[in-house]
């Protein structure tokens, strides 16, 4: 049951991901492609847990965690670089 649950989910975050390179490439404006981007990163969180829950290791959650901390922080600066052309003040 574990296994079927595992490659269902990986199945819709696969689509999710594909719609999401779709939004990052067509998207209308630049606010729309970094939310795309963001989005992009919390479905590799995704796929990586998936990954750590099929092969029962603990490894990839901490990866996970590495990249959740690298994806805030870089919205958070390429925001700032939108909103005011600077990232330090």
């Amino acid at each position: 049951m574990l296994d079927m649950a595992l490659w269902i989910s990986l199945a819709l975050i696969l689509m999710a991901l594909t719609l999401n390179v779709y939004r990052l490439t067509v998207g209308p404006d630049m606010p729309d492609r970094l939310l795309a981007l963001d989005t992009m990163y919390v479905n590799s969180i995704a796929l990586i847990v998936l990954l750590g829950l099929w092969l029962n290791t603990k490894v990839y959650f901490e990866a996970a965690l590495l990249i959740a901390m690298l994806g805030f922080i870089s919205t958070v600066a390429v925001c700032k670089y939108l909103l005011r052309g600077d990232i330090i003040e």
